[in-house]
C-alpha cells in the first residue's frame, strides 16, 4: 500500500486510527484497485456519503439524542440531558469519531484523484469526482464545526492535525464551495455504472454545482450577526449565479435501507418516542387558520376545541416555572386550528388504526391513559390522552415529576410518525424551501437577491406543503397569531395582544378565564417584536426543516434567537443552568441553552496539542454552555 493510504490513516483518535484503516481494506478489495494510481476515487466519496448517513448507534446519540432536541424538534424525554445543557461523553465521542471518520473518506478521494491526474492515470471524469468531493467535504465540516466549533482545516495529511478557530473554518469552506463548483466540468460524460457510486445525485453535475451554491447561501447566512460585511459579499455571489436547488427532485437525499447500517433510518430506534416538542407545538397551534375539522376525518369531530380554549388546569402537578404560554395546562382535546403538516409529522395519541401510527415498543402503541397524584402518591385522577394534543415543557420538574404520568410516559402525546421509523424515507439534507428562506432571509436584510422576500418567502411555504402533499389554500393570506404571536401573511405584521382564554379546573370541572399574554423573546430584539418579517421566515423555515434537519434549527436559533425557545421547566435548580433559576425562567438567554457539544475525552488523550489549540480557538471553555464565534453571545 503506498504512502498515500498510510497517510489517509492519520486520524484524531487512536479508536478511528483502526476503524478508518480497516474501512479502507474493506473499500479496497476491488479487482481494479491494484495501487494508488489505479484504486477508484468514487469507491471513497461513495464510502464518505453512506457512512455519514450514520448507523442506528451514533444516529440515536447524535440525531435523536442530540440534535433534535437541541434543535427543538422533539422533547428531551429519550435522553434528558442536551436540553439541560448537559452532555455524555460516549454519546459525543461516538459522533466525533465518525464524522472525522467520513472526512478521511472525503479527503483520501481528493489526494487520491489529485495524485492520479500528477500520474497521468486520471479518467475523464476524476477532476469531476474531486470536485463533488470537496464540496461534500465541505458540508460534512460545517456539520463538526457545527456541533464542536474549531475542528482541523487541514487534516489528515500524515501528522495530528491543527485546529483552526470558527472564523477559519468557515472563511475556508465557503472558499471551496465556490472554487469547487467553478471546476466542474458539465461537459463530462460519465461511464456506465459510475452513478451507482453516488448515492445523492448519481454524479449528476449540475445538481452538485445547485447544492454546492445552495450551502454557499446557508453557510454565509450562518455569518449574519457577527462577520455581515463578510456574509452578504459571501452571500451575493452564491444568489448571483442563480443556479441553487428550487425543486423537489433536486434535494439533496439519500435514500434509506432497513437494517442495521448506515443507511439504516436516523430516527428508526423503536424505544425513542420522539415527541413532539413545546417549542415546535407552540408554534404549529393556531398558525395558518386553518381548522382542524377540515384536516381531520368525522370520529374526531368531538375531540375538537374552541378556538379560546386553553385546556384543563392542574396546578399542582403541572408546572408553571417556565415562560411557555401553556404551562400549567393540559390540552384534553384537539386545537380548533393548527398547521397543517402538524398532523402529517406527528401522531394524535389514541389514533391506533392508523397505519402511519408510531410502531414502538413497550405500551405506547396502545395504552394512553395514566395517572395524576397528589403530594402524598394518592391517585386525584385517570386522565386520558387519547385524541389530545399536548408537548411537555423539558427541564426539572421536581416534586411534581412523580405526580405526573401524562408528561412521563410516550404514548400520552404526540409523537414523529412511523414514516419516519421504519427506514422507508430518503434522509433529506438540503431542500428547496431552504433556498427560499435563505434568499427571503437575504433580501429582508437589503442584499442582491434573484427575488423578493415576500416571493421567496412564500414560494419556500408552498415548497414545504409540496414536499408533504398538502394543499396550501388560504394558508398564506392568514392572520391569525400562533401561541407565540407570530401569523403567516407577509403583510401582516401587527403585533399580537394578549387574549381572554377559557379553561377549566383539571379535578373539580369548574370553569374559569384568565388573561394571556404572549411570551416574550429577549433574545430577539430585546423581546419587543414578535410578528416581523423575519421571525415569519424563521418560523416558516423551522416547520419545513422538521424532522430532517435539526441541526438546522439549532443553528438558526444559536445565530439569531428565532424561533421563540421556551426556558427549561425549573422546580428545582438546575446545575448545569446555573443562570436559570426563580428569579429568571420568564426571561430569554442564550446562558438558558445548549450552544454546542463538549469535545470527547479521547481527543485531548490523543492529541492533547490539537485539544489546546482547539479550546483556545474557542474563545471560552470547552463546555455546552459556550456559544460559538457565528452565534449570539
Amino acid at each position: 500500500m503506498n504512502s498515500i493510504f498510510k497517510k489517509s490513516c492519520v486520524v484524531l483518535t487512536a479508536t478511528l486510527i483502526m476503524v478508518s484503516c480497516k474501512k479502507f481494506d474493506e473499500v479496497n478489495v476491488n479487482p481494479t484497485a491494484a495501487n494508488d494510481e489505479q484504486v477508484q476515487v468514487e469507491y471513497f466519496i461513495n464510502n464518505s456519503i453512506v457512512e455519514a448517513q450514520m448507523n442506528p448507534d451514533v444516529a440515536e446519540r447524535s440525531f435523536v439524542l442530540y440534535w433534535k432536541p437541541a434543535g427543538r424538534q422533539a422533547a428531551d424525554v429519550d435522553g434528558g440531558v442536551i436540553s439541560w445543557a448537559d452532555y455524555n461523553d460516549g454519546w459525543s465521542g461516538a459522533y466525533y469519531n465518525q464524522v472525522s471518520g467520513w472526512l478521511n473518506s472525503a479527503n483520501t478521494a481528493i489526494q487520491i484523484g489529485n495524485k492520479q491526474i500528477e500520474a497521468g492515470t486520471s479518467k475523464t471524469y476524476t477532476n469531476n469526482l474531486i470536485q463533488v468531493a470537496r464540496i461534500w467535504r465541505a458540508y460534512l465540516m460545517s456539520e463538526m464545526s457545527d456541533n464542536f466549533g474549531p475542528i482541523p482545516v487541514k487534516g489528515f495529511e500524515g501528522v495530528n492535525p491543527d485546529f483552526s478557530d470558527v472564523k477559519t473554518v468557515y472563511y475556508y469552506i465557503l472558499d471551496e464551495l465556490k472554487d469547487a463548483s467553478s471546476k466542474l466540468d458539465m461537459a463530462v460524460a460519465n461511464p456506465s455504472g459510475l452513478d451507482k457510486q453516488d448515492p445523492a445525485y448519481g454524479y449528476k453535475y449540475a445538481m452538485w454545482k445547485k447544492y454546492a451554491n445552495s450551502m454557499r447561501l446557508r453557510l454565509a447566512m450562518r455569518l449574519s450577526e457577527v462577520d455581515a460585511a463578510k456574509a452578504k459579499s459571501e452571500f451575493e455571489a452564491a444568489a448571483a449565479t442563480n443556479d441553487f436547488i428550487t425543486l423537489q427532485t433536486e434535494s439533496f437525499q439519500v435514500q434509506e435501507v432497513d437494517g442495521w447500517s448506515a443507511l439504516t433510518g436516523v430516527m428508526t430506534r423503536s424505544w425513542d418516542t420522539q415527541p413532539l416538542s413545546a417549542t415546535l407545538n407552540n408554534l404549529f397551534v393556531g398558525l395558518g387558520g386553518i381548522q382542524t375539522q377540515s384536516q381531520l376525518a368525522g370520529s374526531f369531530q368531538p375531540y375538537i376545541k374552541p378556538a379560546n380554549w386553553l385546556g384543563q388546569r392542574y396546578p399542582d402537578q403541572f408546572s408553571t416555572k417556565t415562560n411557555d404560554p401553556a404551562a400549567g395546562y393540559w390540552f384534553n382535546g384537539l386545537p380548533f386550528t393548527i398547521d397543517p403538516r402538524a398532523y402529517v409529522l406527528f401522531s394524535i395519541p389514541g389514533d391506533i388504526n392508523n397505519t402511519n401510527y408510531p410502531k414502538q415498543n413497550g405500551d405506547y402503541d396502545k395504552i394512553t391513559k395514566r395517572l395524576l397524584r397528589n403530594a402524598a402518591g394518592a391517585t386525584v385522577k385517570e386522565v386520558d390522552a387519547a385524541y389530545t394534543w399536548n408537548a411537555k415543557t423539558d427541564g426539572n420538574w421536581g416534586a411534581k415529576d412523580p405526580m405526573n404520568q401524562l408528561v412521563n410516559y410516550g404514548g400520552t402525546m404526540p409523537r414523529i410518525n412511523n414514516q419516519f421509523r421504519n427506514s422507508t424515507q430518503k434522509r433529506l439534507f438540503f431542500g428547496p424551501w431552504e433556498t427560499y428562506f435563505l434568499l427571503a432571509e437575504g433580501a429582508e436584510r437589503g442584499w442582491a437577491t434573484p427575488v423578493t422576500a415576500q416571493t421567496a418567502y412564500e414560494t419556500g411555504i408552498a415548497k414545504s406543503f409540496e414536499y408533504w402533499g398538502i394543499a396550501l389554500g388560504t394558508y398564506l393570506t392568514s392572520q391569525d397569531y400562533n401561541r407565540v404571536g407570530t401569523s403567516v401573511s407577509w403583510n401582516h405584521t401587527a403585533e399580537p395582544t394578549s387574549r381572554v382564554m377559557n379553561y377549566e379546573d383539571g379535578i373539580t370541572g369548574a370553569a374559569g378565564s384568565t388573561t394571556v399574554a404572549y411570551p416574550k423573546n429577549d433574545l430577539y430584539k430585546n423581546g419587543t417584536v414578535k410578528n416581523d418579517h423575519l421571525t415569519k421566515i424563521i418560523t416558516q423555515k423551522f416547520i419545513a426543516q422538521t424532522p430532517w434537519l435539526p441541526l438546522e434549527t439549532w443553528n438558526d436559533h444559536r445565530r439569531l434567537g428565532l424561533p421563540f425557545f421556551e426556558n427549561p421547566v425549573t422546580e428545582l435548580p438546575i446545575t448545569t443552568l446555573p443562570a436559570l433559576t426563580d428569579a429568571t425562567y420568564m426571561t430569554s438567554s442564550v446562558k438558558f441553552f445548549p450552544q454546542r457539544l463538549k469535545y470527547p475525552s479521547s481527543l485531548p488523550n490523543a492529541n492533547s496539542t490539537g485539544y489546546g489549540q482547539a479550546v483556545s480557538a474557542l474563545g471560552g471553555q470547552d463546555a455546552v454552555l459556550t456559544p460559538l464565534w457565528w452565534a449570539q453571545k
